[in-house]
């Protein structure tokens, strides 16, 4: 019989990890956390993830040119802005987002959100964000920085400050 153990000891490298137990990483979000590295996930992303309403996922409108993604709302409801116009997905839905397609999730309506956001290739998670510069007009990527309690974000072309968002 199984042992309930938390440890990948067995032959076949099974892993459990309590979401719990798992540490939240910086990002925009009240909670991320990354459950593909506590279990040792190799070739998919998994994060968990719980944000108040108004809380963007991640830093902007952004796309990964190599990578899919799934959202899979747990509770609460996003707007997922796309290329195409925005799309409501709420308690109990899923939503794909294709490689290279570009997006990004608020959540909307009037109480917190858990969700799950799943991706492959994992080694392909990087994101591009591309949004306007207040400062300089440019559709540019966004460099950060940590401030305190804040993460501060600049533009990649200018290096003007364009948002702060709580850590």
């Amino acid at each position: 019989m199984p042992s309930d153990s938390d440890d990948a000891d067995d032959e076949y490298g099974y892993a459990k990890a309590s979401v719990e137990d798992v540490s939240t990483v910086p990002n925009p979000t009240r909670v991320k956390k990354e459950l593909d590295e506590a279990l040792g996930v190799s070739e998919f992303g998994l994060n968990y993830y719980e944000a108040d309403p108004g809380e963007d996922v991640p830093w902007g409108y952004h796309r990964h040119p190599e990578h899919e993604e799934v959202f899979l709302v747990l509770d609460g409801e996003l707007t997922v802005e796309t290329a195409d116009g925005d799309y409501v997905v709420g308690t109990g839905e899923a939503f794909f987002v294709p490689a290279d397609a570009p997006n990004k999730a608020t959540v909307t309506g009037d109480v917190p959100a858990r969700f799950v956001a799943v991706g492959a290739p994992k080694e392909s998670d990087w994101a591009v964000i591309s949004e306007e510069c207040p400062n300089c007009g440019e559709e540019t990527d966004r460099e950060s920085e940590v401030d305190g309690d804040e993460y501060v974000l600049y533009c990649a072309e200018c290096g003007a400050e364009v948002d702060r968002l709580l850590r």
